[in-house]
């Protein structure tokens, strides 16, 4: 699993969700020793070599994994890195990286795509959650149904809001480097998600959601730990706060 940089300093409870969800559904979940930061923002801003040299790290502590005990997936769920390591394979091309990079890329998967794979038991949760698709995910990755599906299957009622394919302004480094565009990206998307009346939004990006929960008072919470609160887990903090 990718423990992600901007997601263990800004909300660890997802990664402490989606290990135990992963190790209840039969999965062995294992943080490769040299991982660290994916280099996605630092490849947003231009630096190549900063962001290659953050990538090579994580291309060797995972390839140690696979030719050591095997690897079946590299996990990711914070879906701006997950982009980012499946395009290791094109990053590295013309690298001596270049093999171990497609292999690395071709065993990224974001969550939601191992999850699809598992049994989890259907529930009924008796909440009405809008579902926010990071740009990242839906167009980056082409993922656009297995986070609503998943979340359904567990018993929640999900909705989405308006012109669901529009950016919430995040983006990467993009809230800093043009903080009014992002600002009115976001006003607009509170609006539509509100407008649904929800009493979650749930969402697979770390950068959505402190994007969206810094205009919102609807708790902002990661798919995952609504799934891993719906299978026997602790109800996610930020609902029990609200």
């Amino acid at each position: 699993m990718l423990t992600g940089c901007a997601q263990k300093a800004l909300d660890t409870d997802i990664n402490d969700a989606t290990i135990r969800l992963l190790t209840r559904l039969g999965c062995e979940v294992v943080v490769a020793k040299g991982m660290g930061c994916c280099g996605a923002l630092t490849h947003h801003m231009g630096k190549v070599d900063a962001s290659h040299a953050q990538a090579a790290a994580n291309i060797n502590a995972w390839m140690g994994e696979a030719r050591g005990k095997g690897l079946d997936a590299i996990v990711i769920n914070t879906s701006g890195c997950g982009t980012t390591v499946k395009d290791y394979g094109h990053m590295f091309a013309q690298d001596p990286l270049a093999e171990d990079a497609a292999i690395v890329a071709a065993l990224a998967m974001d969550v939601s795509e191992l999850l699809i794979t598992l049994e989890i038991p259907e529930t009924k949760m008796n909440k009405r959650v809008a579902y926010h698709a990071a740009c990242s995910l839906q167009h980056g990755q082409q993922i656009k149904t297995h986070p609503k599906t998943l979340l359904k299957r567990a018993g929640f009622e999900v909705v989405e809001p308006a012109d669901a394919h529009l950016c919430c302004g995040s983006a990467g480094t993009y809230n800093l480097m043009q903080p009014e565009i992002s600002a009115e990206l976001k006003r607009r998307k509170v609006k539509t998600l509100e407008a649904k009346a929800p009493e979650i939004i749930a969402a697979g990006n770390i950068g959505c959601m402190m994007q969206i929960g810094s205009g919102t008072g609807v708790p902002v919470v990661h798919t995952v730990e609504l799934l891993d609160w719906a299978t026997g887990g602790p109800e996610p903090r930020k609902l029990s706060e609200a």
